[in-house]
C-alpha cells in the first residue's frame, strides 16, 4: 500500500517584489527534495507553474506529487 502527499514548492515573495519575478534556487530545491527522500518520499511527478503575486509580480512554483510505502 502506498501513501501520497502533494506539495507546492515556491520561492519567497521578497525576491519577486524586488526583481519582478522569482525563479527557484536549485540548491534550496535540491535540499528540499533530499530532506523528503530521507523520510522515504519519492517524487512521482512534478509540474512547473508561474504563479501571480499581488497581480503584478510572478514567481516560479512546482507542484510535486510524492509517494512512499505505508508501514
Amino acid at each position: 500500500m502506498k501513501e501520497y502527499k502533494v506539495v507546492i514548492y515556491q520561492e519567497g515573495a521578497l525576491s519577486s517584489l524586488l526583481f519582478g519575478a522569482a525563479n527557484s534556487n536549485a540548491e534550496k530545491f535540491s535540499d528540499f527534495l533530499n530532506q523528503n527522500a530521507r523520510q522515504g518520499w519519492r517524487v512521482v511527478t512534478m509540474e512547473k507553474d508561474m504563479r501571480r503575486l499581488f497581480l503584478l509580480w510572478k514567481r516560479e512554483a512546482y507542484l510535486i506529487v510524492m509517494e512512499k510505502d505505508r508501514i
